[in-house]
Protein backbone atom coordinates (compact mmCIF):
# COMPACT_ATOMS: atom_id res chain seq x y z
CA UNK A 1 0.00 0.00 0.00
CA UNK A 2 0.87 3.65 -0.34
CA UNK A 3 0.06 5.30 2.98
CA UNK A 4 -0.02 8.99 3.84
CA UNK A 5 0.43 10.04 7.47
CA UNK A 6 -1.01 13.50 8.01
CA UNK A 7 1.37 14.99 10.57
CA UNK A 8 2.96 18.40 10.98
CA UNK A 9 6.14 16.93 12.50
CA UNK A 10 7.76 13.70 11.22
CA UNK A 11 9.98 13.63 14.34
CA UNK A 12 7.08 13.11 16.77
CA UNK A 13 7.09 9.72 18.53
CA UNK A 14 3.69 8.65 17.17
CA UNK A 15 4.53 9.64 13.60
CA UNK A 16 7.92 7.88 13.69
CA UNK A 17 6.40 4.69 15.12
CA UNK A 18 3.70 4.58 12.44
CA UNK A 19 6.32 5.07 9.70
CA UNK A 20 8.45 2.26 11.20
CA UNK A 21 5.49 -0.13 11.52
CA UNK A 22 4.28 0.52 7.96
CA UNK A 23 7.79 0.22 6.48
CA UNK A 24 8.37 -3.10 8.30
CA UNK A 25 5.21 -4.42 6.68
CA UNK A 26 6.56 -3.42 3.23
CA UNK A 27 4.32 -0.40 2.66
CA UNK A 28 5.39 2.91 1.12
CA UNK A 29 4.86 5.78 3.56
CA UNK A 30 4.73 9.53 2.99
CA UNK A 31 4.48 12.04 5.86
CA UNK A 32 2.44 15.05 4.73
CA UNK A 33 1.97 18.32 6.61
CA UNK A 34 -1.78 18.85 6.20
CA UNK A 35 -1.45 22.62 6.71
CA UNK A 36 0.70 22.82 3.57
CA UNK A 37 -1.80 20.99 1.37
CA UNK A 38 -3.81 22.86 -1.27
CA UNK A 39 -7.27 21.46 -1.84
CA UNK A 40 -8.42 21.54 -5.46
CA UNK A 41 -12.19 21.20 -5.67
CA UNK A 42 -13.55 20.25 -9.06
CA UNK A 43 -16.50 18.18 -10.27
CA UNK A 44 -15.55 14.48 -10.33
CA UNK A 45 -11.87 15.37 -10.03
CA UNK A 46 -10.85 16.20 -6.43
CA UNK A 47 -7.11 16.71 -5.97
CA UNK A 48 -4.58 17.58 -3.28
CA UNK A 49 -1.51 19.62 -4.21
CA UNK A 50 1.53 19.36 -1.93
CA UNK A 51 5.08 20.68 -2.35
CA UNK A 52 4.86 21.21 -6.09
CA UNK A 53 2.96 18.08 -7.10
CA UNK A 54 -0.37 16.33 -6.82
CA UNK A 55 -0.71 13.52 -4.28
CA UNK A 56 -1.96 10.51 -6.25
CA UNK A 57 -2.41 6.73 -6.01
CA UNK A 58 -2.81 6.68 -2.22
CA UNK A 59 -4.49 3.65 -0.62
CA UNK A 60 -4.94 4.91 2.95
CA UNK A 61 -4.27 7.83 5.27
CA UNK A 62 -3.64 8.07 9.01
CA UNK A 63 -4.64 11.53 10.29
CA UNK A 64 -2.63 12.91 13.21
CA UNK A 65 -4.48 16.22 13.45
CA UNK A 66 -3.79 18.57 16.35
CA UNK A 67 -6.77 20.17 18.10
CA UNK A 68 -5.70 23.70 17.11
CA UNK A 69 -5.91 22.89 13.37
CA UNK A 70 -9.04 20.73 13.36
CA UNK A 71 -10.85 22.88 10.77
CA UNK A 72 -8.23 22.62 8.01
CA UNK A 73 -7.14 19.11 8.97
CA UNK A 74 -10.74 17.92 8.61
CA UNK A 75 -10.98 19.56 5.19
CA UNK A 76 -7.87 17.67 4.01
CA UNK A 77 -9.25 14.34 5.31
CA UNK A 78 -12.57 15.06 3.55
CA UNK A 79 -10.71 15.68 0.29
CA UNK A 80 -8.93 12.31 0.55
CA UNK A 81 -12.33 10.71 1.22
CA UNK A 82 -13.62 12.33 -1.98
CA UNK A 83 -10.64 10.73 -3.73
CA UNK A 84 -11.89 7.32 -2.45
CA UNK A 85 -8.95 6.90 -0.04
CA UNK A 86 -9.52 4.92 3.17
CA UNK A 87 -8.85 6.85 6.38
CA UNK A 88 -8.27 5.49 9.88
CA UNK A 89 -10.30 8.43 11.23
CA UNK A 90 -13.13 9.84 9.11
CA UNK A 91 -13.67 13.58 8.77
CA UNK A 92 -17.12 13.33 10.40
CA UNK A 93 -15.81 11.31 13.37
CA UNK A 94 -12.94 13.76 13.90
CA UNK A 95 -15.35 16.71 13.92
CA UNK A 96 -17.67 14.93 16.37
CA UNK A 97 -14.89 14.01 18.78
CA UNK A 98 -13.30 17.47 18.78
CA UNK A 99 -16.50 19.26 19.76
CA UNK A 100 -16.52 18.54 23.51
CA UNK A 101 -20.15 19.53 23.99
CA UNK A 102 -21.49 17.68 20.96
CA UNK A 103 -19.48 14.55 21.77
CA UNK A 104 -20.84 14.45 25.33
CA UNK A 105 -24.40 14.76 23.97
CA UNK A 106 -23.78 11.91 21.50
CA UNK A 107 -22.27 9.71 24.24
CA UNK A 108 -25.14 10.43 26.63
CA UNK A 109 -27.67 9.51 23.94
CA UNK A 110 -25.80 6.24 23.34
CA UNK A 111 -26.11 5.33 27.03
CA UNK A 112 -22.45 5.88 27.93
CA UNK A 113 -21.72 6.75 31.59
CA UNK A 114 -20.51 10.34 32.06
CA UNK A 115 -19.80 12.69 34.97
CA UNK A 116 -22.81 15.01 35.37
CA UNK A 117 -22.15 18.00 33.10
CA UNK A 118 -23.72 21.46 32.67
CA UNK A 119 -23.23 23.92 29.80
CA UNK A 120 -24.88 27.33 29.66
CA UNK A 121 -24.96 30.37 27.41
CA UNK A 122 -23.12 32.73 29.80
CA UNK A 123 -25.80 32.49 32.49
CA UNK A 124 -25.72 34.99 35.35
CA UNK A 125 -27.12 32.32 37.66
CA UNK A 126 -23.74 30.64 38.20
CA UNK A 127 -24.80 29.31 41.60
CA UNK A 128 -27.41 27.13 39.89
CA UNK A 129 -24.70 25.69 37.61
CA UNK A 130 -22.61 24.74 40.65
CA UNK A 131 -25.58 23.12 42.38
CA UNK A 132 -26.60 21.24 39.22
CA UNK A 133 -23.39 19.19 39.18
CA UNK A 134 -23.59 18.37 42.88
CA UNK A 135 -21.88 21.42 44.35
CA UNK A 136 -18.19 21.95 45.12
CA UNK A 137 -15.67 20.65 44.45
CA UNK A 138 -16.34 20.63 40.71
CA UNK A 139 -14.31 20.72 37.51
CA UNK A 140 -14.52 23.58 35.01
CA UNK A 141 -13.26 22.98 31.47
CA UNK A 142 -12.74 25.29 28.52
CA UNK A 143 -14.39 23.75 25.46
CA UNK A 144 -11.21 24.37 23.44
CA UNK A 145 -8.74 23.04 26.04
CA UNK A 146 -6.39 20.08 25.37
CA UNK A 147 -3.85 18.00 27.30
CA UNK A 148 -5.21 19.22 30.63
CA UNK A 149 -4.88 22.93 29.75
CA UNK A 150 -7.97 25.02 30.46
CA UNK A 151 -9.12 22.63 33.22
CA UNK A 152 -9.71 24.02 36.72
CA UNK A 153 -10.69 22.28 39.96
CA UNK A 154 -12.87 24.65 41.99
CA UNK A 155 -12.73 23.35 45.56
CA UNK A 156 -15.33 25.67 47.10
CA UNK A 157 -18.63 27.17 45.96
CA UNK A 158 -17.15 30.69 46.12
CA UNK A 159 -14.16 29.66 44.00
CA UNK A 160 -16.46 27.98 41.46
CA UNK A 161 -18.78 30.97 41.10
CA UNK A 162 -15.80 33.36 40.81
CA UNK A 163 -14.15 31.28 38.07
CA UNK A 164 -17.43 30.88 36.16
CA UNK A 165 -18.08 34.63 36.33
CA UNK A 166 -14.54 35.33 35.13
CA UNK A 167 -14.87 32.92 32.18
CA UNK A 168 -18.26 34.43 31.32
CA UNK A 169 -16.77 37.92 31.43
CA UNK A 170 -14.06 36.86 28.99
CA UNK A 171 -16.62 35.29 26.65
CA UNK A 172 -14.98 31.88 27.12
CA UNK A 173 -17.12 28.78 26.56
CA UNK A 174 -16.88 26.50 29.57
CA UNK A 175 -18.55 23.36 30.88
CA UNK A 176 -19.02 22.50 34.55
CA UNK A 177 -18.56 18.87 35.48
CA UNK A 178 -19.06 16.76 38.58
CA UNK A 179 -15.82 16.00 40.45
CA UNK A 180 -15.32 12.26 40.97
CA UNK A 181 -13.43 12.16 44.27
CA UNK A 182 -13.04 8.38 44.40
CA UNK A 183 -11.00 8.43 41.16
CA UNK A 184 -8.14 9.80 43.28
CA UNK A 185 -6.56 11.93 40.53
CA UNK A 186 -6.26 8.93 38.19
CA UNK A 187 -7.95 7.95 34.97
CA UNK A 188 -7.85 5.08 32.51
CA UNK A 189 -7.04 5.31 28.82
CA UNK A 190 -8.29 2.45 26.68
CA UNK A 191 -6.77 2.35 23.20
CA UNK A 192 -9.30 1.08 20.65
CA UNK A 193 -8.51 -0.02 17.10
CA UNK A 194 -11.18 -1.40 14.76
CA UNK A 195 -13.68 -2.21 17.49
CA UNK A 196 -11.20 -3.90 19.87
CA UNK A 197 -9.39 -2.65 22.97
CA UNK A 198 -5.75 -3.41 22.19
CA UNK A 199 -4.18 -1.82 25.26
CA UNK A 200 -5.07 0.08 28.42
CA UNK A 201 -3.17 2.11 30.98
CA UNK A 202 -3.96 3.83 34.25
CA UNK A 203 -2.64 7.38 34.45
CA UNK A 204 -1.99 8.85 37.90
CA UNK A 205 -1.57 12.59 38.39
CA UNK A 206 1.48 13.77 40.29
CA UNK A 207 1.00 14.56 43.98
CA UNK A 208 -1.39 17.46 44.52
CA UNK A 209 -2.54 17.36 40.88
CA UNK A 210 -6.06 16.18 39.97
CA UNK A 211 -5.29 16.05 36.24
CA UNK A 212 -3.71 12.77 35.18
CA UNK A 213 -2.41 13.84 31.74
CA UNK A 214 1.11 12.59 31.02
CA UNK A 215 1.85 16.05 29.58
CA UNK A 216 1.17 17.43 33.08
CA UNK A 217 3.73 15.16 34.75
CA UNK A 218 1.52 12.14 35.44
CA UNK A 219 2.75 8.55 35.19
CA UNK A 220 1.23 5.52 33.48
CA UNK A 221 1.03 1.82 34.32
CA UNK A 222 -0.55 -1.09 32.46
CA UNK A 223 -4.04 -2.10 33.61
CA UNK A 224 -6.46 -4.88 32.75
CA UNK A 225 -9.92 -3.46 32.14
CA UNK A 226 -13.03 -4.88 33.75
CA UNK A 227 -15.73 -6.13 31.38
CA UNK A 228 -17.78 -3.01 32.09
CA UNK A 229 -14.84 -0.70 31.36
CA UNK A 230 -14.11 -2.50 28.09
CA UNK A 231 -17.78 -2.34 27.02
CA UNK A 232 -17.91 1.37 27.87
CA UNK A 233 -14.78 2.12 25.81
CA UNK A 234 -16.15 0.24 22.80
CA UNK A 235 -19.61 1.80 23.09
CA UNK A 236 -18.11 5.31 23.25
CA UNK A 237 -15.86 4.70 20.24
CA UNK A 238 -18.73 3.25 18.21
CA UNK A 239 -21.07 6.14 19.11
CA UNK A 240 -18.58 8.66 17.67
CA UNK A 241 -17.76 6.48 14.64
CA UNK A 242 -14.03 6.26 15.32
CA UNK A 243 -11.81 3.49 13.96
CA UNK A 244 -8.87 4.49 16.16
CA UNK A 245 -9.42 6.18 19.51
CA UNK A 246 -8.15 6.74 23.03
CA UNK A 247 -11.04 6.59 25.49
CA UNK A 248 -10.40 8.36 28.79
CA UNK A 249 -12.48 7.08 31.72
CA UNK A 250 -12.75 7.56 35.46
CA UNK A 251 -13.34 4.71 37.88
CA UNK A 252 -16.30 5.74 40.03
CA UNK A 253 -18.72 4.20 42.50
CA UNK A 254 -21.28 4.24 39.65
CA UNK A 255 -18.98 2.37 37.26
CA UNK A 256 -16.77 3.76 34.46
CA UNK A 257 -17.46 7.36 33.43
CA UNK A 258 -16.11 8.66 30.11
CA UNK A 259 -14.30 12.01 30.20
CA UNK A 260 -13.28 12.25 26.55
CA UNK A 261 -12.72 10.24 23.40
CA UNK A 262 -9.50 11.27 21.66
CA UNK A 263 -9.37 10.84 17.88
CA UNK A 264 -5.59 11.38 17.60
CA UNK A 265 -4.32 9.57 20.71
CA UNK A 266 -0.56 9.58 21.29
CA UNK A 267 1.27 6.25 21.08
CA UNK A 268 4.22 6.90 23.38
CA UNK A 269 2.49 6.56 26.75
CA UNK A 270 0.42 3.52 25.83
CA UNK A 271 3.27 1.65 24.10
CA UNK A 272 5.68 2.22 26.99
CA UNK A 273 3.10 1.32 29.65
CA UNK A 274 1.78 -1.82 27.93
CA UNK A 275 4.85 -2.93 25.97
CA UNK A 276 2.56 -3.50 22.99
CA UNK A 277 3.21 -2.51 19.39
CA UNK A 278 0.16 -0.26 18.97
CA UNK A 279 1.50 1.27 15.74
CA UNK A 280 1.54 -2.19 14.12
CA UNK A 281 -2.13 -2.72 15.07
CA UNK A 282 -3.08 0.54 13.35
CA UNK A 283 -1.27 -0.51 10.16
CA UNK A 284 -3.00 -3.92 10.28
CA UNK A 285 -6.31 -2.08 10.57
CA UNK A 286 -5.55 -0.27 7.31
CA UNK A 287 -4.51 -3.52 5.60
CA UNK A 288 -7.79 -5.25 6.50
CA UNK A 289 -10.01 -2.41 5.32
CA UNK A 290 -8.12 -1.47 2.17
CA UNK A 291 -8.11 -5.10 1.02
Amino acid sequence: MRIVILSRNPKLYSTKRLVEAATKRKHEVIVVDHLKCDIVIEKKSPKIYYKGEYIENIDAIIPRIGASVTFYGTAVIRQFEMMKVFTSVSSIALTRSRDKLSSLQILARAGVGLPKTVFTNYTKDVEHVVESVGGAPLVLKLLEGTQGLGVVLAETKNAATSVLEAFNGLGARVIAQQFIKEAGGADIRAFVVDGKVIGAMKRQGKEGEFRSNLHRGGNATVIELTDEEEKTALKATKALGLGVAGVDMLQSSKGPLVLEVNSSPGLEGIEIATGKNIAKEIIRYLEIHVE
